[in-house]
């Protein structure tokens, strides 16, 4: 009976092993047949967007077109074993292949080959980056960005595209780099504009701008890419001037891997830490987005993973980072795709267009292109976000302006360690400036207790006692606050003080510095007559000390340690009386 036992248990801890390492593959394996039409149907879908948004994502990142189709077909398969969403579609994003291009323009030093070469290291990176992130179970990484921070982030470069897109719209070539370079350009090369790209694009433009209103169901970048290279054919306008794609080759990528020397992957590895967290942050947030309206959890960490071999896949395939990608997500979930073989069907779509109809491609209108980049990156702009800031918190506001600008002056990448800088002064601040109160001791119904007598003015306080409460943890960089705004209640006080007790309840943490800074406090009282005494204290505050020790300390101090309030303030009604 027991062996029978066992292998009936067996299956089940494979199936458990796999979920842990590949939950797309597992769930593929539960796949069920009704599901089929639907996955068919999401996943033409995807592919007639994802494959001309990869397209003009190359241009972006400024590769070759034929790496942007790579990038949006191989990380698709990847990602349907390994990532845990079952809506998620991954590929190039607006963000990342800026970040990119900013990342690598310096390093290539204008070398078109070198360039190649240092993407797919890049790639490469971001995608064990990702790995060993999701191993780690750092998957809580996501949460530092604030979406204030990021909104921000989004706003500056949706502004960084636009404008880095004009040019193209235009018909004239542009030299110059940065935000405010490159608008100014605008104007002082108007007598450079050439007339049939400007009006291509204007037309495409405005079909864009109809089928997204008239017809949102349909795949209108698709349908524009098409129009366009029609329009480039029946028209002859490539003789007259507009510029087009060019050849576009056929079938699957030739591994390439370039080595160079220690420097430039310590350069490059900074690089793939930001857009590893930059990208983390916004596809974790789709993926959660769409799992809640489905009703399923992901997991931020096996997302990670996901993510990273994806990226993995995607460098070994000469192609650039991708992360979780909204609007194919939104097309996804929309034509009601049930699994993660909707990826899949993508996927195998887009590397038959690979195989077969690449010389159409090149006719595809680099204003075309634009227009498409342009219009998706105008999608990232979030006014309502900015209006709701206005209304809620204008210090969030202004965190998000500055992180725009500073993505504006400074740059992609450079940008993003702003933002990154700015979460991390807001945490420390709001951690070294948090509410406190003195408390009294309420009788009322419903709020018996000790609470803030700023709260409760009728709460009874006691002469001689001040019961004082800091509603944080005490580490080294609140410490002096918590000791400056206990002294200040002590100075005003309008009786002598004869005890402090410390609520300790909020403290789950201390560390050594506050350690340090309370004995100081203990015995600077003490010297004035003044008892310092705690109550509630929790056993884990002290679990980052030497739990010796910190016994040690306790006993050789003498503290005073009350498990109650009530018992805190029986004592000191208990305490010998001074004398008058």
């Amino acid at each position: 009976m027991a062996l029978v036992s066992n292998d009936n248990k067996q299956p089940n801890s494979f199936r458990r092993i796999i979920r842990q390492i590949a939950p797309g593959l597992e769930a593929l394996s539960r796949y069920e047949r009704p599901w089929l039409p639907h996955d068919l149907g999401a996943g033409l879908s995807v592919a007639a967007i994802a494959l001309p948004i990869g397209i003009a994502y190359a241009e972006l990142a400024g590769v070759p077109i034929v790496v942007g189709m790579y990038s949006a077909i191989f990380p698709l398969l990847a990602y349907a074993l390994f990532g845990s969403s079952r809506q998620l579609m991954v590929g190039p994003d607006a963000a990342t292949c800026i970040m990119v291009a900013a990342s690598l323009g310096h390093l290539s030093n204008g070398d078109p080959e070198r360039y190649l070469a240092l993407m797919v290291i890049l790639t490469l990176m971001t995608g064990v980056l990702y790995v060993i992130a999701g191993i780690a179970r750092l998957g809580f990484i996501a949460n530092f960005l604030s979406q204030p921070i990021l909104v921000g982030f989004l706003n500056g470069i949706a502004a960084l595209i636009i404008v880095g897109q004009l040019h193209k719209l235009l018909g004239f070539s542009s030299e110059a780099s940065g935000f405010f370079p490159k608008f100014m350009e605008i104007f002082s090369k108007v007598d450079f504009i050439h007339g049939p790209t400007l009006r291509l694009g204007f037309a495409l433009f405005i079909l864009l701008l109809l089928l997204r209103w008239l017809a949102p169901k349909l795949p209108a970048a698709l349908i524009v890419v098409i129009a366009g290279i029609v329009a480039v054919v029946y028209f002859g306008l490539e003789e007259q001037g507009v510029a087009v794609l060019g050849e576009v080759p056929a079938g699957l990528p030739a591994f390439h891997f370039t080595t160079f020397d220690l420097s430039t992957y310590a350069g490059l590895l900074g690089d793939a830490a930001a857009v590893m967290i930059i990208s983390f942050t916004s596809g974790v947030l789709t993926a959660k987005s769409f799992a809640r309206r489905n009703r399923y959890e992901i997991d931020a960490n096996q997302e990670m993973i996901g993510f990273g071999v994806a990226n993995i896949v995607t460098g070994l395939a000469q192609g650039f980072p991708i992360t979780g990608a909204d609007s194919r997500t939104a097309v996804n979930d929309a034509t009601g795709g049930k699994s993660q073989l909707v990826g899949i069907i993508a996927a195998g779509t887009m590397l038959l267009v690979l195989f077969f109809l690449t010389k159409p491609l090149g006719n595809v209108p680099n204003a075309g292109l634009a227009v498409v980049i342009m219009v998706s990156a105008y999608g990232l702009f979030d006014f309502t976000a900015l209006q709701d800031l206005r209304i809620v918190s204008w210090r969030e506001l202004v965190a998000a302006q500055i992180t725009t600008l500073g993505i504006l002056i400074l740059g992609p990448l450079p940008g993003v360690i702003l933002a990154i800088s700015l979460t991390f002064m807001w945490l420390l601040y709001i951690g070294s400036r948090p509410n406190d109160a003195i408390l009294g001791r309420t009788t009322g119904s419903g709020v018996k207790g000790f609470h803030s007598i700023v709260d409760y003015p009728d709460a009874k306080t006691y002469k001689g006692l001040i019961i004082y409460r800091f509603e944080a943890d005490l580490l080294f960089y609140n410490i002096d606050y918590f000791k400056q705004r206990l002294l200040k209640a002590i100075d005003e006080s309008q009786t002598p003080v004869e005890w402090v007790v410390i609520d300790a309840s909020p403290i789950n943490i201390i560390d050594m510095t506050a350690v340090q800074k309370i004995d100081e406090l203990h015995d600077d009282l003490e010297k004035r007559g003044i008892v310092l005494a705690r109550a509630r204290a929790r056993q884990s505050r002290a679990r980052f000390l030497s739990r010796n020790w910190a016994q040690h300390r306790a006993k050789r101090q003498r503290e005073i340690d009350f498990p109650t309030l009530n018992a805190a303030l029986s004592a000191f009604h208990k305490r010998p009386k001074r004398p008058s």
